[in-house]
């Protein structure tokens, strides 16, 4: 545990840290607090999406001070967990120290959904249905974490 109140340090990381990653921590932050210090990055960050912070602000949290950052430039902490969101981060996950555990929850790609949509009511329902998701998995934690994961 990283410190004497039992709280985890926990990386949620994807590619661009634009979108899910950024999600799970508002969520984790809103509901996890008092057991879970949450972290985002990205392998490539590109910025915060305008969608994300919109269909999480329609779930009452303001994610529009949170920044999109490089993973390289939160090496220098140590995490119990790191959860890889999407598949190009899983298989790109830099090394992080043994204690660490890497755990990969997929999660399909807002931006990928909405491609398609025909308006922009269906391009955010997509990000709606994915920041969902994203809540349902953080409401597990930190239960859904015993006995997974590895050292990388």
């Amino acid at each position: 545990m990283s410190s004497a109140q039992n709280v985890l340090k926990v990386l949620f990381l994807c590619t661009g840290n634009s979108c899910r990653s950024q999600m799970a921590e508002a969520w984790t932050r809103h509901l996890k607090a008092d057991l879970i210090e949450p972290y985002s990055a990205g392998i490539e960050p590109k910025g915060v999406d305008l969608r994300a912070i919109k269909v999480m602000a329609e779930a009452g949290i303001d994610m529009s001070g949170q920044d999109s950052k490089d993973v390289a430039s939160l090496q220098h902490l140590e995490f119990d967990y790191v959860i890889t969101l999407c598949d190009n981060a899983h298989e790109a996950c830099p090394f992080f120290s043994a204690k660490t555990k890497v755990l990969h929850v997929g999660f399909d790609d807002p931006p990928k959904l909405a491609a398609g949509a025909r308006t922009e009511d269906e391009a955010v329902a997509c990000y709606r249905r994915v920041r969902d998701e994203i809540k349902k998995f953080v409401e597990s934690l930190p239960d859904s974490l015993k006995g997974a994961g590895h050292g990388e």
